[in-house]
């Protein structure tokens, strides 16, 4: 089937189908669908899809329908002349050619369009201060006056490429089975990613070359629970704090696992880095379960009162003395 057969068979779906939008979606909403099926179907980054010219056409035109009031309005109350085929019967605004989809955005959300001198097409000085004062956004997409991009497109501005970071929350089941991240970067593109299974807690995924510039975006993972649970892959880390006296002699204590609160038995003469273990304790996956670490962590009081002073100093000294006595029996 031809790409302008295919064109013919879809011109009367609605506008909110052709963003894959609910009906009514609030401005955000239809902006962000517009952004993701705008980049989906331009032809630059549809070489090989010989319907991809016409879907992109048809996606223009439902953001220009649904962004306008009147025209909305219009189309709603089942008017002629109102609904995306319209476009159809006049002149075609990319009959000079697609531009880049960076100087497409640009020219739809960013500003407005100079137009050429001696042009018709372009919005007069009266136009382009009420399009000042009303958005430029609407102006450009929503008035049948200024056709996006009837006149060439400019060559897009050089943009210094730069890095960028987000962070991600994820629960210990999305980081097992993998999860689907949606993110919005500065130049309004959004990103649709799924991290891959059996991630970790500080795991740093790069998106290469999405942001504006061609710079690289990197998501930073977080997979922790409210009792302090780390999570890094099917193993679970807990950090343990226990008092200088604790370490010395050992104790028992509650720790929290992912399936509640078992009780862990300290040996004597533990010093902070020692990891204990709980086997089974971490997450399963294909008939694999990992295990729970459990770090020492030998904690100071901030404030010691006078009798604790007395017996850290007492302690000071016999470690003193015990030194002497081995540095003589060398």
């Amino acid at each position: 089937m031809s790409a302008r057969s295919v064109a013919a068979d879809e011109a009367a779906i609605d506008p909110w189908a052709v963003l894959g939008l609910d009906p009514g979606a609030d401005a955000d909403a239809l902006k962000r669908a517009f952004r993701r099926q705008a980049r989906r179907w331009h032809p630059d980054l549809n070489g090989n899809d010989p319907v991809a010219e016409e879907r992109f056409k048809q996606v223009n035109e439902a953001y220009a329908l649904l962004s306008d009031p009147r025209r909305r309005r219009d189309w709603e109350r089942g008017e002629s002349g109102a609904g995306p085929e319209a476009a159809q019967t006049g002149r075609d605004p990319f009959a000079s050619g697609f531009p880049s989809f960076e100087t497409y955005l640009e020219e739809l959300f960013g500003g407005r369009r100079r137009p050429a001198a001696g042009s018709s097409d372009g919005p007069s000085v009266d136009q382009d201060s009420r399009a000042r004062d009303h958005g430029d956004e609407e102006y450009a997409a929503g008035s049948a006056a200024a056709p996006v991009t009837a006149a060439p497109p400019s060559p897009p501005p050089v943009v210094a490429a730069s890095d960028s970071e987000t962070a991600v929350d994820l629960t210990p089941e999305q980081a097992l089975q993998g999860e689907r991240v949606e993110l919005e970067l500065t130049d309004g593109t959004v990103v649709e990613v799924w991290t891959p299974p059996i991630a970790g807690d500080g795991w740093r995924l790069r998106l290469a070359g999405v942001t504006p510039g061609g710079g690289d975006h990197f998501l930073q993972l977080r997979v922790r629970t409210a009792e302090g649970l780390r999570i890094d892959g099917l193993r679970v880390h807990y950090l343990l704090p226990v008092s200088p006296a604790e370490a010395v002699l050992g104790c028992q204590v509650v720790v929290p696992t992912l399936r509640g609160a078992v009780k862990l038995t300290v040996p004597p003469g533990s010093s902070s880095g020692r990891l204990l273990r709980l086997r089974g304790r971490g997450l399963e996956w294909g008939g694999q379960r990992g295990d729970q670490l459990v770090e020492i962590r030998i904690v100071v009081p901030e404030q010691a009162g006078d009798a604790e002073t007395a017996l850290y100093r007492r302690l000071q000294e016999l470690a003193d003395e015990a030194a002497e006595d081995d540095a003589v029996g060398l």
